[in-house]
């Protein structure tokens, strides 16, 4: 089992696509046009930090921004914003507008507690499951794989599937029909999904912002463990 900091390489691999020298390029989404990558991606684990720059960031800009992240403290709490948050969002302004500054854990499971409800694994042979609420999700999915729902009455009111994925690592993507909230039902969807991941033997991986509480009490009601935290600024 990789230990933090080997995992956080796992999934800032699994979330974003890189160059040759690591740095980044787009959204490791494999359906439609890939959005870019963020132009910082700062990740903290209590076995160290790991830090990504875009791959269209000047050479002067990434230098004054790499010397900020190794100044970072490593082992720091996994909570709040990075020392330097700040100035990463000071020096990325004066390169380019910051549109979005994102944070949260990350999480990977323990355990793998049984479903307490019957599920689906969606193909594109099920498909029809998903109108009535998650038509959009038509396109991503032949590339989705793992892709979990629990169904009522013909629909998919929840699912749960692999919105991020590398031969190490899939990232599970999780939503619920806002009538079919607080039934525990995205609990039950990302279970399955993440026994599937395994069975196939990568790692299921988990991660959210901090404002999401919704999202935060799933992965506490599947007694996820936070390994690492995510900072980035695009």
């Amino acid at each position: 089992m990789p230990d933090a900091r080997e995992l956080l390489d796992i999934h800032v691999r699994a979330l974003f696509t890189h160059d040759r020298r690591g740095r980044l390029l787009s959204v490791n989404e494999p359906w439609g046009e890939p959005p870019p990558a963020p132009r910082l991606y700062f990740g903290r684990a209590c076995a160290g930090n790991l830090w990504r720059l875009r791959a269209d960031l000047p050479e002067a800009l990434a230098a004054e921004l790499e010397a900020l992240c190794a100044d970072e403290p490593a082992g720091a709490g996994m909570s709040g914003a990075p020392r330097y948050a700040d100035a990463y969002a000071r020096l990325l302004g004066a390169h380019g507008r910051v549109r979005r500054v994102e944070a949260g854990p990350a999480y990977r499971f323990k355990d793998y507690p049984e479903p307490s409800r019957a599920l689906l694994h969606v193909t594109e042979a099920s498909a029809e499951v998903l109108r009535g609420g998650f038509e959009a999700m038509l396109e991503e999915l032949p590339f989705a794989q793992p892709f979990v729902a629990v169904v009522e009455e013909g629909r998919a009111v929840a699912v749960c599937r692999s919105v991020r994925v590398t031969a190490a690592a899939h990232e599970a993507g999780v939503e619920t029909l806002p009538d079919f909230r607080g039934r525990g039902y995205a609990t039950d969807a990302t279970a399955g999904w993440a026994r599937l991941v395994r069975d196939a033997g990568a790692e299921p991986l988990y991660s959210t912002s901090w404002e999401n509480a919704a999202s935060q009490s799933v992965a506490k009601r599947l007694r996820l463990v936070q390994y690492a935290a995510d900072f980035h600024v695009t």
